[in-house]
């Protein structure tokens, strides 16, 4: 029998694992597929448009190729801590699987073409993945994680 530390590494990392692979192989399609700059409607305002972002998530930034990803790296690395420190806490797995997953998705483009291949496009929101996506996703729900152990911190009776 697994432990309870030992079960939530393995769930994070098959969370990691799942989305890195979702998501290079979409990006693998796409990019087979849909011209650069070409437009695809998908439904109502979603579109499929190729794009290649050298910036950061949601085209923020442009260029700065080594330093991105001494960013995304070290960005890696806060994730892996806050893990391991209490890789049992509730929902834990599921964050820091989809943080690290996307993480190493839009890592993987970067580092092999210099830029990251979005494809998603909304209007009034610049291109994104289903990387960045997943790091979103990550974020909020560690966000909110903390948030509802504070309040639980906040609400329990002093003992004494």
């Amino acid at each position: 029998m697994k432990s309870p530390a030992t079960r939530a590494w393995c769930l994070a990392g098959a969370v990691c694992v799942a989305v890195l692979i979702v998501d290079q192989v979409v990006k693998a399609v796409i990019e087979a597929q849909v011209t650069l700059g070409e437009q695809i409607e998908v439904l109502g305002p979603l579109k499929l448009t190729l794009s290649h972002n050298s910036g950061i998530a949601f085209g923020l930034s442009g260029g700065g190729g080594v330093l991105l990803v001494a960013i995304t790296l070290a960005a890696l690395g806060v994730v892996l801590y806050l893990f391991s420190w209490d890789p049992t806490r509730p929902g834990m797995w599921a964050a820091a699987g989809l943080l690290a997953g996307g993480a190493i998705g839009n890592l993987a483009d970067r580092v092999r073409r210099g830029s990251v291949t979005d494809f998603i496009e909304l209007p009034h929101w610049p291109p994104f993945n289903l990387a960045d996506m997943s790091i979103t996703a990550g974020v909020l729900l560690l966000v909110w994680i903390y948030l509802r152990e504070a309040e639980r911190e906040t609400s329990e009776p002093e003992s004494g």
